[in-house]
């Protein structure tokens, strides 16, 4: 399967076991992760960037992307993981 079999180009949401799931909710999170987890960042940009994970984790979490795949980072897979509970 390829992306475009998920979501055409043409289509930039979709329904995923019923939450809506934008095209680009998986890149943003890996971008945001990046900025949660590093130290160098501001606690601005860090703050930020766990709201963003936050509000991205029941669509992740729709798309089954936890059940596949285990965040290596300690800290950032207990906030995953305290969204699911």
């Amino acid at each position: 399967m390829r992306a475009e079999d998920v979501l055409p180009d043409q289509q930039n949401q979709s329904q995923f076991n019923g939450i809506t799931v934008r095209k680009g909710t998986v890149g943003a999170f890996l971008a945001n992760a990046r900025l949660w987890l590093d130290d160098a960042g501001s606690s601005a940009e860090r703050s930020s960037a766990e709201r963003d994970i936050l509000d991205a984790l029941p669509a992740l979490h729709a798309l089954g992307l936890f059940d596949i795949l285990q965040v290596r980072d300690l800290a950032l897979r207990e906030l995953v993981s305290a969204s699911a509970a």
